[in-house]
């Protein structure tokens, strides 16, 4: 038996596919000092927009930034509502209460994970100004329900695709369907630099030269301050990363379906596993992550054994959002949000990498019906 730990994800191996376009690149920005901003991001930006079907990307330097500066060039304020999921990273929330504005959660589907439309539609309030679907683990939201409710109500729709890149609703690639979409580029997502970085992308023109100008201290021309900004403007190493792996994005999430359809079929026959609910309808998965839902109160303990025989696993999230302290005051308590709350005492994700060896896979899926049948038997 192969002793060496499975990784959730790795990202050596990746580099080690790639590395003569890696270094190439990156070689190139270091002989050109093009070290902030510069043709590779122009570059990048262009390459990324048309990859997402859209007229404008903005490079820069995180997916929360990405999520703050979309919100705020939308205007939203102090007072203002913004809906969205309470099972995501904690930033879908922050960039919310970072403008002043309060975090509203609608439960979840306790199959896809992501925001249940019919929840939505039961907080909106006159103090409502926006919606954020999260395309949790790679898996489009019902955007078709979600954009219908936006509409009726005149709300704004910012799609943080920050794990979804190349995922696809209704044939539309997800972060094209809302006024704006959101992405992070962190090392592990499928589309991953080496560092810390984002974009958004959008049609709308004004939208993306507010954008512009807030990622660089509220001006377009060099000394020129129109408006209060910050600094986040991408790297061109990260660029230069990015524009390297771009290319293989689309067979590196196939490779991840093609992944996430063999545990399917290994642990399908598992009563007590509920595997990830495969593409339905509209949707079209990436696997960011691949998660299982682990009943009896048997999660942590699984996660136990797979750790001990060399298998990484992580739990995404431990915590709801309106359930963690940084949120106390936002008038949630136990109970508020059934449906994620149990979601989250029984998810665990799996290794999934486009690299991951279908030998690892196997082991794996047998780890973990060896724990779920010897715990049968107690």
């Amino acid at each position: 038996m192969n002793k060496k730990k499975i990784p959730m994800v790795d990202l050596y191996a990746q580099y080690q596919s790639i590395r003569a376009s890696v270094d190439k690149n990156i070689g190139m920005v270091i002989k050109e000092s093009a070290f902030v901003g510069g043709r590779f991001v122009e570059q990048f930006e262009a390459e990324f927009a048309s990859y997402c079907h859209s007229k404008y990307a903005v490079a820069l330097n995180s997916g929360t930034d990405a999520l703050f500066l979309s919100l705020w060039a939308l205007g939203i304020k102090a007072g203002d509502e913004v809906i969205t999921s309470p099972f995501s990273f904690f930033a879908t929330a922050e960039v919310i209460c970072r403008l002043g504005a309060k975090p509203v959660f609608a439960d979840i589907d306790p199959r896809s994970f992501n925001i249940n439309p019919d929840s939505i539609k039961q907080i909106i309030t006159r103090k409502t100004k926006a919606i954020i679907p999260v395309h949790i683990f790679g898996r489009p939201a019902e955007m078709l329900k979600i954009k219908k409710l936006a509409k009726k109500y005149g709300l704004a729709v910012v799609e943080d695709a920050c794990q979804a890149v190349g995922a696809k609703y209704n044939n539309h690639l997800i972060g094209s369907i809302g006024d704006v979409g959101c992405f992070s580029f962190f090392p592990s997502k499928n589309l991953g630099a080496y560092g810390d970085s984002g974009a958004i992308v959008t049609d709308n023109d004004e939208l993306a030269n507010k954008i512009r100008k807030l990622r660089n201290h509220g001006s377009l021309v060099k000394y020129q301050n129109e408006s209060i900004g910050v600094s986040s403007r991408l790297d061109g190493i990260q660029a230069a990363v990015l524009l390297a792996k771009l290319p293989y994005l689309n067979k590196w999430n196939q490779r991840r379906r093609i992944i996430a359809r063999e545990y399917t079929r290994l642990l399908g026959d598992c009563e007590e596993i509920l595997t990830p609910k495969w593409d339905v309808d509209r949707t079209y998965s990436v696997y960011h992550q691949y998660t299982i839902l682990v009943k009896g109160n048997c999660r942590d303990g699984l996660k136990e054994h797979l750790s001990k025989n060399g298998v990484s696993t992580m739990v995404y999230y431990p915590t709801p959002l309106h359930m963690l302290v940084a949120l106390k005051d936002r008038g949630y308590k136990s109970g508020s949000l059934p449906v994620v709350e149990k979601v989250c005492r029984e998810v665990l994700s799996l290794p999934i990498y486009p690299e991951l060896g279908f030998e690892n896979i196997a082991k794996i899926a047998r780890l973990v019906k060896s724990f779920v049948m010897n715990n049968r038997t107690r």
